[in-house]
């Protein structure tokens, strides 16, 4: 069983190489490239929303081997409750803890890397959201707060409250994080969910306005083409084009 874990864990380092070849060859830009801990973090948001964990404790390794924090790592995860749920986010949180466990049984000491900066006890958490969701767009944040009138969030206004005062007040918040990570965890795990063209579209914009670039995004989709789904990948690639068509 060692043998084969061993053997397993080699050869999906060599399709990681591999496919960091594959991406550079189409990138004309060295200096546009994604940073090894992003495609880390790529990785990590795939498997975690596939269900795939020898993966995803792989990329998890990775991931840490590459500079990401222990509270990092931690935190993609526990962000990707809102686009996977819990099933998924705790079964990547569990896959964690035993490779730190493992880790340090190596001798390895990982670092935990920083805290979150709390929410101050008087913050109104839907004007928060509100601002998070328009620094996300590139909006202003001191135009008036209005709650939605149309769409989902006037049909169901909780879903609105939920989302502004937890999934971008109490999540986004949590600067463990850049936005610009947050919305590569985000975009990287729509892809892998696949059928959730609407919002992949939408966050895929997102991205691009946080500062990451068409370039880094076809980044992002041959590495989820070689190490997790050709077909994901595909269908991403017309989301892609359809968004950069319009800008």
């Amino acid at each position: 069983m060692i043998k084969i874990m061993t053997y397993f864990l080699a050869a999906f380092s060599s399709l990681f190489f591999l496919a960091q070849v594959a991406v550079a060859q189409h990138t004309s830009d060295p200096q546009q490239m994604l940073t090894e801990k992003q495609r880390a973090i790529i990785l990590i948001s795939s498997f975690t929303a596939k269900g795939d964990l020898p993966k995803l404790k792989q990329a998890l390794n990775t991931g840490l081997d590459a500079g990401l924090t222990v509270n990092e790592s931690k935190e993609v995860l526990v962000h990707l409750y809102a686009y996977c749920g819990f099933p998924r986010s705790i079964q990547g949180l569990n896959t964690l803890m035993a490779l730190l466990n493992e880790r340090k049984a190596k001798g390895i000491n990982d670092n935990m890397g920083r805290e979150a900066t709390p929410i101050p006890d008087n913050t109104s958490k839907y004007e928060l959201g509100w601002k998070n969701l328009a620094k996300l767009g590139g909006r202003p944040t001191d135009g008036p707060i209005e709650k939605p009138t149309s769409g989902y969030g006037a049909f169901s206004p909780e879903m609105d409250t939920f989302l502004k005062e937890h999934l971008f007040a109490d999540i986004f918040s949590r600067d463990v994080l850049s936005f610009s990570d947050r919305e590569l965890t985000t975009v990287s795990a729509l892809i892998s969910l696949g059928g959730v063209e609407p919002m992949l579209s939408s966050h895929l914009s997102l991205a691009m306005i946080q500062g990451i670039s068409k370039v880094q995004l076809e980044e992002v989709l041959a590495l989820v083409e070689k190490l997790v789904s050709k077909t994901d990948a595909d269908a991403a690639r017309k989301v892609l084009l359809a968004v950069t068509s319009r800008k």
